[in-house]
């Protein structure tokens, strides 16, 4: 019965990575005055009928810190690459060259960086609470076990393993909503 109780922890630990992975999918997403291809990630073009991620139009290349080019492959397409990043919300005024979109990032300003510094809070503040809930299936699976007669040493056992992995998970979100941070408030 519950004296066999294994608790599986790689599945927790599985399902506080995906909320630490999701964290840093929206940390991507945060335009930091320096460009990377991965703040092209959520603006979708409509190519041939479908919304289509702007990776697969083109080749996306960073030549220089404050620059990120677009080689589109199909001619007729520059025209709705660009204005699917205009409409994208990134605040970037693409400037065409032929099947090439050049895209220069300008400098963030005092107030938009603090702006991004919550936002990127708020995400963080995110990622905890799916951490914190995924202790908390722990938890209850420890306590359904101990109704079924898991020992209290057992059952303090798993509970502090539950509890060291979530410390882990949530030392590491800090940690990226730290490194984010700095990166957007550099100058």
């Amino acid at each position: 019965m519950a004296e066999d109780f294994e608790l599986d922890i790689d599945d927790l630990q599985r399902r506080m990575d995906g909320a630490i992975a999701s964290l840093r999918t929206e940390f991507a997403s945060l335009r930091t005055g320096r460009a990377s291809a991965s703040m092209l990630e959520p603006v979708m073009v409509d190519a041939y009928g479908s919304p289509t991620p702007i990776n697969q139009v083109g080749t996306i290349n960073v030549p220089e810190p404050r620059m990120v080019t677009i080689n589109v492959w199909d001619k007729s397409l520059v025209g709705k690459v660009e204005k699917a990043i205009r409409e994208s919300g990134l605040g970037i005024n693409p400037q065409l060259n032929g099947t090439i979109i050049m895209l220069p990032i300008p400098e963030l300003n005092e107030e938009r960086r603090r702006e991004l510094t919550k936002v990127a809070g708020q995400y963080a503040e995110g990622a905890r609470v799916a951490v914190r809930n995924v202790r908390r299936d722990g938890m209850d699976m420890i306590k359904k076990a101990k109704a079924d007669g898991l020992s209290e040493d057992d059952q303090k056992f798993w509970e502090s393993e539950v509890e060291d992995l979530t410390k882990k998970m949530i030392a590491a979100v800090d940690a990226a909503l730290e490194t984010k941070q700095a990166e957007i408030m550099q100058v």
